[in-house]
């Protein structure tokens, strides 16, 4: 998730359109509300709860630069990728 100023945020679910919703409703308190993180630009998927737990905490140590890389090989222009959900 990311605000408009380009604040990110990283996070885990088990369903990706009901916390988008929230996010996006500012029902979540803390930091995603504080900093109105509330795009999703990217996402990754899998089955396995190790995997999803043991990638968060990678995500979540790399530098900023190193995360911005993933996210525009991904989605460039970092566009709202939860409105091709609706």
């Amino acid at each position: 998730m990311a605000s408009s100023s380009g604040t990110l945020y990283i996070g885990m679910t088990n369903n990706l359109l009901r916390r988008v919703n929230e996010h996006k409703q500012g029902l979540i308190p803390g930091f995603t509300k504080k900093y109105s993180c509330n795009k999703l630009i990217y996402f990754e998927q899998s089955d396995n709860i190790e995997v999803i737990l043991t990638r968060e905490k990678e995500l979540k140590s790399w530098r900023r630069s190193k995360k911005e890389k993933l996210i525009k090989e991904h989605n460039p222009h970092w566009n709202d990728l939860s409105k091709e959900f609706y």
